[in-house]
């Protein structure tokens, strides 16, 4: 009963890690600056985190078109650039921040040659944390049984939601923590604001009685 429940759930997770692939068709252009086309698809993924990026492409080479990749974060690191992919391409990287990260893909027309359809499948699957792994390897190499193997990659899976748990936990306890911080200002700025108001309304009375009273007008 333990081994069909483990089984179940391995292939509920092995389904929801399929679900991440994507599918689309990217439509070529003649690479200049004022027609220069990227399709990205962004991501978040932790500090240190393993991430392997694999992107399958059709077509062959000389087709008159290239397609280039190009994974970066949105702190200007940058993981791959493969150039005229055909066929499966990968990119595995260890991610240097906690950042959003594109994985792009740009078509480009080449030659003399105007293929019809002007367009390239592709097919992406991005892996992060434990799902990057390759536990096949993981298991020949440490001689561990196939529910052992799966119950170690659930452990890990279930670590890394613990961990994003408590990065949200305290991303949301430091924009807490700035709301107040601001509001407080806004107090303080309004009710500064309150008094000099007050000051110059008082200033401005004591000013037109003193003038008044020199020209004897009260």
């Amino acid at each position: 009963m333990r081994s069909l429940l483990l089984r179940w759930l391995a292939s509920l997770l092995l389904v929801v890690g399929a679900a991440h692939a994507l599918k689309f068709d990217l439509i070529a252009h003649s690479g200049s600056e004022n027609q220069k086309k990227e399709r990205c698809i962004r991501n978040f993924v932790g500090q240190e985190t393993l991430v392997v990026v694999t992107a399958t492409v059709d077509g062959y080479k000389g087709d008159g078109m290239v397609i280039n990749m190009h994974v970066r974060d949105a702190l200007g690191n940058e993981y791959g650039k493969p150039r005229d992919i055909v066929g499966e391409s990968r990119v595995t990287f260890q991610s240097h921040a906690d950042a959003a990260f594109d994985v792009c893909f740009e078509n480009i027309l080449a030659g003399s040659r105007r293929p019809n359809p002007a367009s390239r499948h592709i097919e992406l699957d991005i892996d992060i944390g434990a799902d990057a792994k390759d536990w096949s390897a993981i298991q020949a190499t440490e001689k561990l049984k196939p529910v052992e193997a799966e119950l170690r990659r659930i452990e890990e899976l279930t670590e890394e939601i613990v961990s994003e748990m408590e990065y949200l936990r305290h991303r949301e306890q430091k924009l807490r923590d700035t709301n107040e911080s601001t509001n407080t200002r806004v107090k303080w700025f309004g009710v500064t604001t309150t008094w000099i108001l007050i000051g110059l309304w008082a200033w401005q009375i004591m000013y037109l009685r003193a003038y008044f009273r020199s020209k004897h007008l009260i």
